[in-house]
């Protein structure tokens, strides 16, 4: 049984060495624990601190590709190294990595095949109210999608096994964290979760400039896996609202003609009526056309896993 802590960085030079000497050692259960560093398109001196450190494994990218393509080359090199269990931290030391062998207990126990930490967030003192609210509607909307009841699904501290990460498939560019969630969810890849502490804040995050660009990044790729896992959630809701509210011109124009008996020109009612009720149209056929390829994802996805399957599994 081998386990992989992948670490993406980006200039990480002086937090990394908190992050490596707190990683554990040894994990019952365990018999190899292995530290797999991701550059990503750093400038300073990460990677002599690594090997400072005894890290012997990396991924290197020569310019900046973001966090969810380091997450995905990280997995593909753990897999092709044999992991059976891949966790992943973060290099500003955000994380308390003393837990990672309570982060990897439920799937060496067999209860679950992935992992994810809580950190409480409600109790995170720099995190401002406006943040907190936004991580508690964010955890509540990918739930809705992934069917699981995950009290923190943007947290980056969590473990996969190696069976999970046969299964799922990394599309956005932004995060990983809230795809895999939804993937996995809608594949019934069994999810636990376990409550953390985190560290203190060393410095600001880099995954986004501000508050709001992260709420519209997010957003985005929330919106994306709803129509790629629940299309008839959206579309059908969509048509539905618009359904409605084209009929409501209609309404007006046959109370006034028939009850009122007014004889007036309504006919910009009975075009505006029109109008959404076409676009309510469309919306309905959005829905078969996302079903079907929905379906064709499925069987492209059902290839990739046995094509991973015959890469990983020697």
């Amino acid at each position: 049984m081998k386990v992989i802590i992948q670490i993406p960085c980006l200039n990480e030079e002086k937090t990394l060495p908190l992050v490596l000497k707190s990683i554990p050692k040894k994990i019952k259960g365990v018999d190899s624990v292995e530290v797999l560093i991701i550059d990503d398109g750093s400038t300073d001196k990460t990677i002599e601190v690594a090997k400072k450190h005894g890290v012997k494994h990396f991924v290197l990218h020569k310019k900046n590709m973001g966090l969810a393509r380091s997450f995905h080359d990280g997995i593909n090199y753990a897999l092709e190294n044999g992991a059976d269990i891949v966790v992943n931290t973060d290099g500003d030391n955000q994380y308390p990595q003393n837990r990672i062998s309570d982060l990897v207990q439920p799937i060496l126990d067999g209860k679950a095949e992935i992992v994810i930490a809580d950190r409480q967030t409600a109790k995170i003192a720099h995190f401002s109210p406006l943040k907190k609210l936004l991580q508690r509607i964010g955890s509540g909307v990918v739930n809705k999608a992934a069917g699981t009841k995950l009290p923190d699904a943007a947290s980056g501290f969590r473990a996969y096994s190696k069976e999970s990460l046969l299964r799922l498939n990394i599309i956005t560019k932004f995060s990983y964290c809230m795809e895999t969630i939804i993937q996995a969810g809608n594949k019934n890849i069994p999810i636990e979760s376990i409550k953390v502490v985190t560290n203190k804040k060393t410095r600001e995050s880099r995954l986004f400039k501000n508050i709001w660009q992260h709420m519209y990044k997010s957003g985005a790729a929330i919106f994306r896996s709803y129509i790629m896992y629940r299309p008839h959630l959206i579309f059908n809701t969509l048509g539905t609202m618009l359904s409605v509210l084209g009929l409501v011109p209609f309404v007006r124009y046959g109370y006034l003609m028939l009850v009122l008996n007014d004889q007036g020109q309504h006919i910009q009612s009975l075009l505006l009526g029109a109008v959404v009720l076409f676009v309510a149209m469309i919306s309905f056929a959005l829905a078969i056309i996302a079903d079907i390829q929905r379906t064709n994802r499925t069987l492209t996805e059902d290839s990739l896993e046995r094509l991973k399957r015959l890469q990983y599994e020697k």
